[in-house]
């Protein structure tokens, strides 16, 4: 590594997901599915804060980015292997539970080793702040405030913590409207953890196939 991400890498925390706040969302596979091209990397980040029309207000590349992640979504929440994951918490949870999927896939996806190891998952991480940090005046307004704590704790990292997937449902959970408790959830979470990591391993090639093909259409 280099000088300067070591200087970097410095203000990047590795602790344990129970000691940072965290806003569950599948952020880690929309930074990595950006395949380090800057364009595509902050529209896959800030997609969700861009609402209508405001996507024109982007360079062509940001908003192919928000292509990119809008179509990474749509492809998960409708693949059918998702579909089978979110049947263990859909009885409790029913609409969320693809929420609660996109928390589990991150979680996964840190410790997949045919695409990371411990040391290139932070490396990749210091990599990816590095870029966004080139675009922090174009970020809307929410996504800056919440880029502030996702590079200072390093979220994209500390997704890879399985002890800290209880306080990530719990976060989930008290923002959720008619729900209340997350304690089945972590609990289903566990009951059915390798069952979920197979489900996973199934489900992310396929997800990275389609993500390479989608970005070709668009001329990358």
């Amino acid at each position: 590594m280099n000088k300067a991400l070591l200087d970097r890498s410095k203000h990047v925390t590795t602790a344990p997901f129970f000691r940072i706040i965290f806003r569950p969302m599948n952020y880690l596979a929309h930074a990595y599915l950006s395949f380090n091209k800057p364009g595509i990397l902050v529209g896959n980040m800030i997609s969700d804060f861009v609402k209508g029309k405001k996507k024109y207000d982007y360079s062509e590349q940001i908003q192919r980015g928000i292509a990119v992640h809008r179509e990474i979504d749509r492809f998960t929440d409708t693949h059918p292997i998702t579909k089978e994951a979110k049947e263990i918490f859909r009885p409790a949870y029913r609409l969320y539970a693809g929420s609660l999927m996109d928390v589990l896939y991150d979680h996964f996806l840190a410790l997949d080793e045919n695409e990371f190891t411990g040391e290139s998952l932070k490396t990749f991480t210091i990599n990816t702040y590095a870029l966004l940090d080139q675009f922090t005046d174009q970020f809307p307004e929410k996504f800056n405030r919440m880029y502030l704590y996702m590079k200072a704790q390093n979220w994209l990292y500390n997704y890879r913590y399985r002890e800290g997937i209880e306080k990530s449902l719990a976060g989930l959970m008290r923002r959720a409207k008619y729900l209340e408790e997350s304690d089945t959830a972590y609990l289903l979470f566990n009951e059915h953890y390798d069952q979920l990591k197979n489900l996973y391993r199934l489900f992310f090639p396929e997800l990275k196939i389609m993500t390479v093909n989608f970005m070709k259409q668009l001329g990358h």
